[in-house]
């Protein structure tokens, strides 16, 4: 997975205070801090220096003649990205199911000046403790591990990132890319990278020993290619390109009796790059809609026609394209569309939080929508992340969409995507979710015909993009969050009955923070911890009749508005110890006499008294005869 960028030192104080006091920071992956509990279990020390435990030089050469069809195929991708890897002092590792060495490409940064050879090591945690190899081998997917998160210290300078190579559901290999100059790495690219020679690993060892050594590394990469011949005659394809072709019945390339002809298999031919390929218009990485009687496909498409030296005329074209599907995940990744928050990032030890928590670990398993209902502040965003996260689907893309932030007509362009032109079309929310999840915060807010909209399409399995006609498979889960009772306005027809009985298959109800007011001062501890990690200040007390006051009230803007009282009391207090006095509950509305003449500075102010004229008056320092006559004034209801 594609990690967001940590600083190193404070990644290193994380190591040195769990090695040094035994104590994990809540900042650590929960993946890494198991592994470094384990580490320190198996007794590894990190401060001792890299002892490799190697195997024997006569089972080395026995793995390696075992697995040589993987080394040679290994070898042949690396030697084409050989460029890459040198300009990023990249070196590559390639293991086998034992975590052993079979092969390096080139010495780790940490055996430069070594004449020992890493090859036959073992690799395992049991053996050097934390590594992105051994997360990656536990949790079967790729993971990016920072210099300082490694176990042992001597080998902190360098990233690594590790990627299982799972067939037939066992790790076969694991490739390991060691990032010399962490400081000038891509990690997207290094991750692209490392994704592709996985893939290219992963194909290879299903494919036919016969193949030759030119189709297996076309067939390697994730791309399909094609060499068309006047006429739309396919005279070669790779092995994704043949997949296509079968998926719309057009046979494969040298079959003698069914020879493939593009223009009679795909109904928009003369409309295609290819078609004007061959009048010498080349075409790059342009967006092409391919329309078949099976299927209708979207691809990122080069041609690149080919002249006759002779006459200079155009022969034949090559068109090499990629499905639109697998270019969206790849940007999601790249852009950031990943969980932030874990289940176990949420903070409570009440009965009904931990039911609520533990229901929701459940449901993040299985393939069903799921509907958040809660009031607003009380973490509905937060759980959307942590289920995402803790599902099958927490390799693919978190999208996040707000349904009552823009008017209808944008809302259903953002959604469902717009064509904008002939050639130019932009897929929706609903398409760059693909593989992951698609959190529809508001959902109530959604207008009734886009969500019968998206129940239909949702049952369809495919998507529709405004001004077009063309339909798009799509593969999401929804998690919809809705601050009201969203049954109550489907019976009340205010709200779609298809979508609604789709995103209610599982419901979990997030308590407003006044029914778990025991949680309140471990939340508090929190809210201030986490403040003062981040800005690097000291961490404060709060006293006992803090606590009380806080646990007092009713909160009516939940988690979120006690956050923003507590980092306002903490970054305001002057001592270390957080007094009634320092609590302003009103937020940033101070006490004076605005609200007089504002409207909604007086809005705010009575928000945040949870509509009780009597907190209210207290906190403004008036009479409730006062409030009385501003509320009747700003055409308020009291309680």
């Amino acid at each position: 997975m594609i990690r967001e960028n940590r600083s190193r030192n404070k990644l290193y104080g994380y190591y040195r205070k769990f090695v040094d006091e035994g104590i994990i920071d809540p900042n650590v992956h929960p993946w890494i801090a198991q592994s470094w509990e384990e580490s320190r279990m198996q007794g590894i020390s990190p401060n001792g220096g890299l002892q490799l435990k190697k195997i024997t030089r006569e089972n080395l050469q026995l793995r390696q003649e075992r697995h040589r069809k993987a080394i040679d195929y290994m070898t042949s991708l690396v030697a084409d990205v050989r460029e890459f890897f040198r300009k990023f002092r990249l070196t590559l590792l390639l293991l086998d199911e034992d975590n052993v060495v079979i092969r390096s490409f080139a010495q780790p940064l940490y055996l430069m000046n070594s004449d020992d050879t890493i090859e036959g090591a073992k690799m395992g945690q049991e053996d050097i403790g934390t590594s992105s190899i051994a997360v990656a081998a536990r949790h079967k997917v790729p993971f990016w591990l920072y210099g300082p998160e490694v176990w042992i210290e001597e080998c902190q300078e360098m990233d690594t990132c590790s990627a299982p190579v799972i067939v037939g559901g066992h790790r076969r290999y694991t490739l390991t890319v060691n990032v010399n100059t962490p400081e000038v790495k891509p990690q997207e690219a290094v991750m692209a990278m490392l994704m592709m020679l996985r893939r290219a690993l992963t194909d290879e060892l299903n494919n036919n020993e016969l193949i030759k050594a030119q189709e297996a590394i076309l067939d390697a990469t994730p791309f399909a290619v094609y060499h068309v011949m006047p006429g739309g005659q396919v005279a070669y394809t790779n092995k994704l390109g043949v997949s296509r072709l079968a998926a719309i019945d057009a046979g494969k390339p040298g079959d003698n009796a069914k020879p493939i002809n593009l223009s009679d298999v795909v109904l928009n031919y003369h409309h295609t790059p290819i078609y004007k390929g061959f009048d010498g218009i080349p075409s790059h990485n342009k967006e092409v809609t391919w329309i078949t009687e099976a299927k209708t496909y979207e691809d990122i498409t080069t041609v690149v026609p080919i002249k006759d030296k002779a006459d200079k005329n155009v022969s034949s074209v090559v068109v090499v394209s990629m499905p639109i599907e697998d270019l969206r995940t790849l940007v999601a990744h790249a852009a950031g569309y990943t969980a932030k928050y874990s289940l176990s990032s949420m903070v409570g030890e009440g009965t009904g939080f931990r039911t609520m928590q533990e229901k929701a670990a459940r449901v993040a398993k299985n393939r069903h929508h799921i509907l958040l209902q809660g009031e607003s502040g009380t973490g509905k965003q937060r759980m959307a992340h942590g289920i995402h996260r803790a599902s099958p689907r927490a390799a693919g893309p978190l999208i996040t969409m707000r349904c009552g932030d823009t008017t209808p007509e944008l809302l259903e362009q953002e959604l469902f995507g717009v064509a904008v032109s002939g050639d130019v079309s932009h897929p929706g929310r609903l398409e760059l979710a693909l593989g992951g999840t698609l959190f529809l915060d508001e959902i109530e807010s959604l207008p009734k015909n886009l969500a019968a909209k998206l129940a239909a399409n949702l049952l369809r399995g495919a998507s529709q993009r405004v001004n077009e006609d063309v339909y798009r498979p799509i593969d999401v889960r929804i998690i919809a969050a809705c601050d009201s009772d969203l049954k109550r306005l489907t019976e009340r027809g205010l709200f779609d009955r298809d979508l609604y009985e789709i995103v209610a298959r599982s419901i979990i109800r997030v308590p407003p923070l006044r029914s778990r007011r025991e949680d309140i001062p471990e939340l508090v501890r929190h809210i201030i911890a986490e403040q003062a990690e981040l800005h690097q200040l000291p961490v404060k007390k709060i006293s006992e009749d803090t606590l009380k006051l806080l646990e007092s009230y009713d909160w009516p803007g939940n988690i979120k508005q006690l956050q923003h009282v507590v980092e306002q009391a903490f970054f305001n207090t002057a001592g270390a110890v957080i007094e009634p006095s320092d609590i302003n509950l009103m937020g940033d509305i101070q006490p004076d006499t605005k609200w007089k003449e504002d409207r909604d500075i007086f809005v705010k102010a009575w928000q945040a008294a949870g509509g009780n004229v009597s907190r209210l008056a207290n906190m403004l320092n008036v009479s409730r005869v006062t409030l009385y006559r501003y509320l009747k004034r700003y055409g308020l209801e009291k309680n």
